[in-house]
């Protein structure tokens, strides 16, 4: 059970930190499906770091649900830097393969300064600690 309310709070918690990063790109940038791939990460995240940690203590739940909120932001970050990269190569917009390789990781710094935001950080750091607890409670009542 902790594994399923883990997806569930971290999936919920991409959805809502991807609708206060999107008003930072510029306007008329197409985000495609940047919400859903977000929550994606944030399912994954809950779901394999948090989830299996439950029902270790309330102590710990605030390591797993930090833990697993730095491996969905990573995880977002690099894909949607990958996804900039790519575009860019498209239009053919680097010399060779190892300066878009190299533009993956600039990219993932820029994005990364980009929410660095106090509403964004302390959305997340709550969101993380919150979605540990909760799954410690769950995860001591149902296994």
């Amino acid at each position: 059970m902790g594994r399923l309310i883990e997806a569930i709070l971290f999936g919920a918690l991409a959805w809502y930190t991807t609708t206060l990063i999107a008003p930072l790109f510029p306007e008329g940038t197409n985000l495609g499906y940047f919400h859903e791939v977000n929550t994606v990460f944030g399912l994954i995240a809950g779901w394999s770091i948090a989830g299996p940690r439950a029902g270790t203590g309330y102590v710990a739940a605030f390591s797993y649900g930090l833990t697993a909120l730095v491996a969905m932001v990573v995880m977002a970050l690099f894909f949607n830097s990958f996804v900039v990269m790519i575009g860019q190569s498209l239009l053919k917009r680097y010399d060779g393969p190892g300066e878009a390789v190299t533009d993956v990781f600039a990219l993932f710094v820029e994005h990364a300064a980009m929410i660095m935001t106090p509403q964004i950080l302390a959305t997340l750091l709550i969101g993380g600690f919150v979605g540990g607890l909760i799954t410690e409670f769950f995860g001591r009542r149902f296994s």
